[in-house]
């Protein structure tokens, strides 16, 4: 239940925004008359499906395979969890500057590349794109794969009622939603990357028991705080990445960069207010 959340929100959210993406295309090719070009947003789409298949089994292969070292699947944990939020940062920081302007952003993308192989390679970078977010968070935060795809094929219900107008749905609440979800769990990723990072230096006494970055910010185990079984400490974990005995290191890079992540956010949402106040 602890991962079964988090893996299905990222699946429906990134699923939804793929099959969103893959809908804007094909409605601007109906609208500028390139209906002729639709099967080439197919042959992207499933290019950009098997890709970030590809690499997301790579990726199950190597950590099976590194988990078996023991002291080495630690650091390794820590390392890949670094290299993934560097990723899902930047992935992150996108939807926070382009987001609001989803369908703009693509059909400017879709109107300078029409032509078969350029539509495919639109349709396939952004396809691919939110695959491979997918892949890399599922990797590091050893999200259930069940979950992911149950999250995935949701996304694809709601797309397709969408698109064939017999539901409506606010997107941009939705979108705003599990963004901020999103920047939850890439906190808590961070947060596990260090927590594993010194778990492993002390392991391979690389790193003394008496260092101060083991130093708990405090104790919360013995309550019902605690992360993994407690009455408020489970969902907390689940729904925000709660740790309840977190290294100091931690707990202030964890929250550092969360709060730094929705100040960026807020920033942006005051600024296209104002636009649109000057524009009214």
């Amino acid at each position: 239940m602890d991962t079964f959340l988090p893996a299905f929100i990222m699946g429906f959210r990134e699923g939804l925004e793929a099959f969103l993406i893959v809908s804007i295309i094909l409605q601007y090719l109906r609208k500028s008359k390139n209906e002729s070009l639709r099967k080439y947003v197919y042959y992207g789409t499933i290019s950009g499906i098997v890709a970030s298949l590809g690499i997301g089994g790579i990726l199950y292969i190597l950590s099976k395979a590194i988990d078996r070292m023991d002291q080495v699947a630690k650091l390794w944990e820590s390392g890949a969890s670094f290299v993934a939020l560097a990723l899902v940062t930047t992935f992150i920081y996108w939807m926070i500057k382009h987001g609001r302007n989803m369908v703009s952003t693509v059909e400017s993308s879709v109107s300078q590349n029409l032509s078969a192989f350029g539509i495919a390679g639109v349709a396939f970078i952004m396809v691919a794109r939110e695959g491979v977010e997918v892949a890399i968070f599922t990797f590091a935060g050893q999200y259930a794969i069940v979950a992911l795809f149950a999250g995935i094929t949701a996304a694809l219900v709601l797309a397709v009622l969408i698109n064939h107008s017999l539901v409506k749905v606010n997107l941009r609440i939705l979108f705003n939603i599990t963004l901020a979800y999103l920047i939850l769990q890439a906190g808590f990723l961070l947060g596990y990357g260090i927590h594993e990072g010194l778990s492993a230096l002390g392991s391979m006494n690389l790193l003394s028991s008496e260092s101060p970055l083991f130093i708990k910010a405090f104790d919360l185990s013995e309550t019902i705080f605690y992360h993994k079984e407690g009455l408020l400490g489970l969902p907390l974990y689940v729904l925000f990445g709660w740790y309840s005995k977190p290294e100091i290191l931690q707990f202030i890079m964890q929250y550092l960069y969360t709060g730094s992540l929705f100040y960026i956010w807020h920033r942006e949402i005051k600024k296209e207010a104002s636009k649109l106040n000057l524009l009214a």
